[in-house]
Parts: structure tokens; sequence; C-alpha cells
């Protein structure tokens, strides 16, 4: 099987030297010949301009909006979502070349897993049948009343087995099967001493299960009986089936998502959903790209399956408690896998409905916006700790930013567990802030924090007054021309790093992607705005985004000409951090008694935050060109300011 082949270098160089580049490319991409070489538009973003470079004689191709590049092998692999076997398998079959051969201890397993997939497939067949017979009666009364019609039946190859213990072991044996090959296939159990294997399923409807190549593996099945335990049933594992390492419907998905052509959420990975017959219902409606893990948690393998077709699928989950449990699961499962370009979204259904039950009462637009609109990773994360008790104590408070940092701290990504500890730290403020400014005087606090919503309600954001009339005019857009030509012309960067931490910009929007760009500095990418917009896409920024991706394109800045200097001249003029020495100012004269003593542990944290944002912000003395930035010292001027007014006022303390 060539998923556990090992090629030689000597195999994939002929592989390469028998195959055309550009006539495999040509197959995605127009191709124009331009000299010796090819050029046409990216396959892997969306451009008017062609950046898509293939050279023939020297066997690579070269794209330059995405900076992606590589070989016929890694070509097929990104544009068809094949693992590298599966890529070279492929292309070696179009070339007429034969697979290495392997030893005999590897060729007789390789006729053992070809036995045991001949007679899954019969079964399959067999199940199909049955459906179609008298016999299946109740079963396609139980489809048509799910909403699938007959011609689904066959697109998902779904069948019946009906009750009886030995109707599809005794038709098999007929045909030549031996039950210890329909045993270990998970056709069949294993009786108990001194009696014959029984059918593992009866009385259910049966859903094929597939491996990456569309072989049937397995199957999972459905009872019809309405006390039937249990209600669900998958095969169990075998030597061609796991169940923590395969999803239901992969393949259909994956290359589902391959042949799209629309944007948006839905276009960048799988939508992950909690059983196969709503990955079913999904793709009925047009979202081909559903699948289902088997009866299990999501598991690290299946996420990584998961990655290999997108880089954000979509994990759908039933809006009732135990749905709500199981996203909060997928969180702690994928935080310490989470990297650059490597992040899940969530979309948690209202009032306990499945994705069936959603489409079927609510209709299939209701559905798709329910996808669309998934939030991401963050979000989860911070709703999950948020909702987790009472914040009406500064024990209760310290333990949520306990919680958090303990949640980041699970990322093995530097680059990324910096942005989130830096994004939990920010939320933890503005979620305190609001929670303080917008408490009617005299109120009694509310024990969850200011926040009433219930769980399927709330959708992770923060509201109230720090997120009203944030777009409301295009003067609270200041600077948001100079990060994005900071963006498109890198080399500006290094030395104007430390002015750029320090310029305070009144809207927030713009101040994260200040932020999001020193990030993707940080974690080694290359700059782009498309980096930028994925950095911010994952912290859940998409009005940040929508303001990067709609900023008009008007290329990068020509250092030699002087536009560079005319850059700095606009940055130098841009108020560094005025505006913190006016809010200290304002908490001076405002805070009183037990809010003076809030502010002052809130002060701990932002020395705290500032100072790690000049270590790992700082450039070398010789890049900042005169030091540390007045911005900077205005920042520690307010809160020396802001601490000594509160020595003076409470001494004691």
């Amino acid at each position: 099987m060539a998923g556990a082949m090992r090629f030689s270098d000597d195999f994939l160089s002929e592989l390469k030297s028998r195959i055309r580049l550009s006539e495999v490319v040509g197959r995605k991409v127009r191709l124009t010949r331009r000299g010796k070489d090819f050029v046409g538009l990216s396959p892997f973003s969306t451009e008017k301009t062609p950046s898509f470079y293939v050279h023939d004689d020297r066997g690579f191709y070269k794209c330059f909006s995405t900076q992606k590049s590589g070989d016929v092998i890694t070509f097929v692999m990104e544009t068809d979502r094949l693992t590298f076997a599966e890529a070279v398998e492929r292309l070696a079959h179009e070339a007429g070349l034969e697979l290495p051969r392997q030893t005999n201890q590897d060729q007789g397993q390789m006729v053992r897993r070809a036995t045991l997939l001949d007679w899954l497939e019969k079964a399959a067949a067999w199940f199909e049948t049955q459906l179609r017979s008298p016999a299946g009666a109740a079963a396609r009364a139980y489809l048509e009343g799910r909403g699938f019609a007959r011609e689904a039946w066959g697109r998902h190859r779904m069948g019946f087995a009906p009750p009886g213990w030995r109707n599809l072991a005794d038709t098999l044996v007929r045909e030549g099967a031996s039950p210890r090959d329909l045993v270990e296939a998970g056709l069949l159990v294993e009786g108990e001493e001194g009696k014959a294997p029984y059918d593992r399923f009866r009385n259910r409807v049966i859903f094929p299960i597939c491996d990456t190549q569309g072989r049937v593996i397995a199957f999972g099945a459905r009872t019809l009986d309405p006390d039937g335990k249990p209600k669900y049933l998958n095969s169990s594992d075998s030597p061609l089936f796991h169940k923590g390492k395969t999803l239901y419907r992969y393949m259909q998905a994956r290359e589902a998502l391959a042949r799209t052509q629309a944007a948006g959420p839905l276009a960048r990975g799988l939508v992950v959903t909690e059983g196969y017959v709503d990955a079913i219902a999904l793709a009925e409606i047009g979202v081909g790209t559903a699948v289902a893990p088997l009866g299990t948690a999501l598991t690290e393998d299946q996420i990584e399956l998961l990655w290999r077709a997108g880089p954000e699928p979509i994990l759908c989950f039933d809006g009732d408690a135990a749905g709500i449990r199981a996203a909060y699961r997928s969180v702690d499962r994928a935080l310490p896998m989470i990297e650059p370009g490597r992040t899940l979204y969530f979309a948690l259904l209202p009032d306990g409905l499945d994705p069936d039950d959603m489409i079927r009462s609510r209709g299939a637009e209701a559905m798709r916006e329910r996808l669309t609109a998934a939030r991401p990773l963050a979000d989860l994360l911070w709703r999950r700790e948020l909702d987790a008790g009472p914040l009406d104590t500064p024990e209760r408070r310290a333990g949520l930013e306990a919680r958090l940092q303990a949640a980041t701290e699970l990322i093995r990504h530097v680059g990324v567990r910096k942005a989130y500890e830096r994004e939990m730290r920010g939320r933890l403020f503005e979620h305190f802030r609001t929670a303080r400014t917008s408490r009617p005087e005299g109120a009694v606090r509310n024990g969850g924090g200011g926040s009433s919503r219930s769980p399927s309600q709330s959708d992770g954001r923060v509201t109230g007054p720090a997120r009203q009339g944030i777009l409301s005019g295009p003067a609270r857009l200041a600077g948001l021309g100079l990060l994005v030509r900071a963006i498109d012309t890198p080399a500006l960067l290094g030395p104007s790093r430390e002015a750029l931490c320090a310029a305070d910009f009144p809207n927030p929007d713009v101040a994260s992607i200040r932020d999001a760009v020193f990030d993707v500095l940080d974690s080694g990418e290359t700059l782009d705005r498309r980096a930028v917009a994925a950095h911010l896409r994952n912290l859940g920024r998409s009005r940040s985004e929508k303001l990067l991706e709609e900023y008009p394109n008007l290329g990068s800045l020509d250092l030699e000409k002087g536009e560079g200097r005319e850059w700095f001249s606009a940055l130098e003029r841009f108020p560094a951090a005025a505006a913190v020495n006016e809010a200290a100012r304002a908490v001076i004269q405002e805070v009183s008694g037990d809010d003076m003593f809030r502010h002052a542990s809130h002060l701990a944290r932002l020395r705290a935050m500032i100072a790690e944002r000049e270590q790992t912000r700082r450039p070398t003395a010789e890049q900042s060109q005169g030091g540390a930035s007045e911005g900077a010292s205005e920042i520690w001027s307010a809160l020396d300011g802001l601490d000594g007014e509160m020595k003076r006022r409470f001494p004691k303390d």
C-alpha cells in the first residue's frame, strides 16, 4: 500500500523526469509561455496580475503572491490535498511507472489487506441491495423521514442490515469468505466458546466509512429499534480501520474543498459535525466539505487530517450542553497544536439543534450563515473561562486570569503563545473596565462578572461602551495608512519598530493591525498583507482584517526616491502616547475608595505588559535612532504619576 512505502531518491528522480511539470500544473492553472518558462495566476490566492511561474527545465514552480514553491509532487499535494505517498502513487500511475517492490512480508500484508478490502466492498454492495429490497421498508421510511431522497442513498452508499444473526455471514461465506477474515474486517463478532461468529450489524441503517483513497474500510450504523442500544454503532478497529485516525466522508470532503472556487470561511477548511447523518445533511445542501468523527472526541490525528485539507476547519457542535462540552474539549486538544496558518473555528448551533435539525427547521441558508459566522478558537477559550464561574471577588477574578494563563501555556509555538497571552490580557482589561464603567451607581454586582447571557447566547466577544462606535468616522482610523504602507514595504519596520510600538492608535482595530504586524515578524513568517490578515482572523479580529483587506493596494514605497523619508516624517508627526497622560489624569480625578485599589492591581499588570513589549519589540540602539521613544517615556511617566497619587491618597496602604 502506497501509504506505507518509502520511496528511494532514484525512484523519485525517475518519476519527475517522466512528467512535464507544466502539463500537470496546466490542469489547474491557465499558463502562458514566457521565454522558456510559463506564467499564470496563482492557484493558492486570488490575484489579478500573474505571479505564478513554472520552470519546466528545472522542475519547480514559484508563487510570488504566497511564497509557495515546490516540484510536481508538492503541487499535487497542495492542490489535490493528498499525502506525499498518495501524490507519488497517482503520478506514478499517470507516468506508467511501477511502484517499488516490497519485501515478502510487506507483500503478504498487502495481500491480506486487499482480501479484507474486497470483503468489505462486497458487504457494502450487499447492504445497498438490502435497503432497496422488501426487507428495507422501515429503513427507507427512516431515511425519507430525515429528508434523504433516493438519489442521496446512492451518493452516500447508504444500506440496510436486516434483523437476524447470520444474514451477512452466510451470504459472504457462500461466496468464499472465511469467518476469520470477516471477524478481522469488523463485519462479524466472535461468538462465545463453541458458537459461530455472528453479524455485528442487525436491523440498522448502514453508512460505509472510506479511507483517503475512497475504499470501504468500515461501517457506521444507526439502529431502527426504538429501544436499541447503542443508538449508533461503528465497526471495531481492524488492520484497515482506526476510529481515532479516520473521519467519515474525508475523501469526498477534501475533494470538494479542492474544487471550491468560492472565498470566505467555508473555503478555508473542512466542516466537522458530531455524526455522519449531520455530515450527509450538510453535503446535501451543498456544503460538500462536511466530515464527522466516529463516536469519539476529536483526536490529534483527526485534527492533523483536517489541517491537511485546509488551514481553518470549522467545528460545528450541537447547541446543547453536551455539544458545548465537546467544543470545550476540542479547545484543549487543539491548543498545543496550533501555529501560524493552523487553527480551528467553532460554530455552536442554537436551542439544542444539530445540523440536520437546523436544516429541516430553519432552512439551508440559515445553516450556511451559522457556519460562515463561526468564531475563532481564541473566542471560545475566552468564553469558556469567562463562563466558568462568578467573578464577584478579587480572588475569582484572579482565578479567571490564572485559567487563561494556564490554557495559553499549552501552546507549543512560541509566537502564537505570545500572541494569545497579549490577546487574553487585552480582553481581561477591556472586560473589567467595561464592567466597572457600565455598572449603574449603587447597583449590585453581577455574580457572573457582568455577563448575564447563557452559553448559547454568548458569542465570546466583549461588548458594551468599549465596543461602540469604533468605525463611526474616518478620523478614528488615524494611522491605518502608515501601517498598511509599512506592511507593503517591510524594510521600513526595522528602524521604525520602537516608534510604531509606542504610537497611540485611537482606533482599537487599527491598533490590532499594528500588534499583528509584530506578531508575524516575531514568529519568523514572511510579512505581507495575507500573513497579517490570517493572524487577525485567527484572533477573531474580523473588523481589523476587513480594514486591512479593503485598504487600496498602492504597492511598496520606492525608498530610493525619497518616499521612505516621507513615511518617516509622517510617523514622527503621529501622536506617540499623549492620550495616556490624559487618561491617567482622568483616572486620578475620578477614582476613589475601592476603585483605586482595583486600579492599583491593574497598574501592576500594566507595568508587566509594557515591560514585556519593550523587551520583545525594542530594536538595537543603532536601529532606534536615538534610544527609547518619547512615547514609552510618557507611558512610564503617566503610570508613575498615578502610582504617586495613590500613595498620597492612601499612605497607610
